[in-house]
């Protein structure tokens, strides 16, 4: 599996959960560092963004993709509409909690979303 970390570095117990929650090998991380000019055009951003990343258009649309997405919701929202244009349909995201009580602060994998289960299922509801 193939990790795009538009967010914090994750870590090794991270991706130990990854792997143990999806039944997959993390093979690759690609952290993104995801830094936008609020004075230009974020979908220009977000495309300029994802076609760094070099995949061909069969990768796209054949890898075993995990997004950690950008916390900044406006950004995160045109990368998911960038992503579901170039694959095909909506990947899985990452979401990660706090752990309470933890000094420093530490986060563990919440759970990952299936998006494109999402909208599927939101299109019976038409």
């Amino acid at each position: 599996m193939l990790i795009l970390n538009f967010s914090h570095p994750l870590t090794a117990a991270q991706l130990a959960q990854l792997e143990a929650l999806t039944n997959q090998l993390v093979e690759r991380v690609l952290d993104i560092p995801t830094h936008f000019d609020p004075a230009q055009s974020f979908t220009q951003q977000v495309a300029a963004l994802i076609d760094q990343l070099e995949l061909t258009p069969t990768e796209w649309q054949t890898l075993p993709l995990l997004v950690n997405p950008p916390t900044l919701n406006v950004i995160a929202i045109a990368l998911l509409a960038e992503l579901h244009g170039r694959m095909g349909y909506f990947p899985p995201v990452l979401r990660l909690r706090s752990v309470p009580g933890s000094l420093p602060p530490r986060f563990e994998v919440a759970e990952i979303i299936n998006l494109q289960a999402v909208r599927d299922h939101a299109r019976q509801r038409r």
